[in-house]
């Protein structure tokens, strides 16, 4: 049996745009470190890539806005987080080839905003990243299966298929049968159509009683590496949410911590496949990691959107108070059983 390891999925890959190479992502160091949610700027360039921390600002301050922004007050933005001038324009002109910044030129002066394309790639990982862990799901007993063959020399075809299924919440039960308790076969039968796989045979199905316990579908995901992570994210934000009940955080930290939590969730709805409360542990600490993201990405927001401004004011006063912070209920929506089919 393949235990399945905490990963990034499809869903990931996108959000976290072109963190590496741009045809196809690697999977990030994973975010919920505390070095990540510490005040430590070298780590946190360190484990940023800069595209996609632009990104990532330019979502949360500067969302629906058509006025372009200079680069000298991008490159400034980035500068918070220790990236240098030259990752910072080089992070510029990435995002421009990949269609996710518009360019124009005034004068000697470059300016930017976000794509038509960029804004809708936000906007759908936003609202999956702030509904994710809001309400359980229904669960009828029955566990959906895909079985595959695919011959060696495809392999990339099966890498491809394997980060699929886990978007719709597979894991590995053996090599290749995969297994969710989530009615997925009609979204799962999609993707196999569109890779012309067909050595495949989906079914759903009850688990016979007198199964050995290393047998049971739930040992496809490894439940303790994922609560050691959620467990992390929360022993990092407590310390902070002490802080900002005290009062003590400056824009600046506000600006850093409110980006760093927000980028450090995100990652969790690739890893974390959404298994109804039956099959989950006692005490799942998932509940409280999204009461803390919730909390401190709400409340730190007026003061991250300040220090924003101050930043733009630098190279465009006119602009600088069209940044605007977003609350996370700006997203929230109830999402149906079934997950939505992988982004392409």
């Amino acid at each position: 049996m393949t235990k399945e390891q905490p990963a990034f999925s499809s869903y990931g890959k996108r959000i976290n745009l072109f963190t590496s190479n741009a045809a196809s992502p690697q999977p990030a160091a994973h975010l919920a470190s505390n070095d990540m949610l510490s005040g430590d700027t070298s780590a946190i360039a360190h484990a940023w890539r800069p595209p996609r921390l632009l990104l990532t600002l330019l979502g949360d301050y500067w969302w629906q806005r058509n006025e372009q922004l200079p680069s000298a007050a991008l490159v400034a933005l980035l500068a918070e987080f220790g990236v240098s001038d030259t990752a910072a324009r080089a992070a510029l002109s990435r995002l421009v080839r990949h269609d996710l910044l518009v360019t124009s030129k005034h004068g000697r002066q470059t300016f930017y905003r976000l794509s038509d394309r960029a804004v809708q790639v936000f906007n759908e990982g936003s609202r999956r990243i702030f509904s994710f862990g809001l309400q359980s799901r229904a669960w009828d007993g029955v566990w959906s299966l895909v079985a595959f063959s695919i011959p060696e020399e495809n392999r990339q075809l099966r890498y491809v298929l394997r980060d699929r299924l886990r978007w719709l919440g597979f894991a590995p039960l053996y090599d290749g049968l995969w297994i969710s308790p989530h009615d997925s076969l009609s979204e799962a039968a999609s993707q196999l159509a569109e890779l012309s796989i067909r050595t495949t045979t989906m079914f759903r199905a009850h688990v016979v009683e007198g199964t050995p316990e290393a047998g049971l579908p739930r040992q496809a995901w490894d439940l303790d590496a994922l609560r050691a992570q959620y467990q992390q994210f929360i022993d990092a934000v407590q310390p902070l949410e002490a802080r900002l009940r005290e009062g003590i955080f400056s824009p600046e930290e506000a600006l850093k911590s409110r980006t760093r939590i927000m980028d450090t969730w995100r990652s969790f709805p690739a890893m974390d496949p959404d298994l109804p409360d039956e099959i989950l542990p006692p005490d799942w600490p998932r509940a409280h990691a999204r009461q803390l993201f919730i909390t401190m990405y709400d409340e730190l927001g007026p003061l991250a959107q300040r220090r924003v401004q101050q930043v733009i004011a630098r190279y465009a006063p006119d602009l600088a108070r069209n940044a605007t912070y977003h609350a996370s209920n700006t997203w929230i929506v109830v999402e149906p059983a079934g997950k939505s089919a992988p982004p392409h």
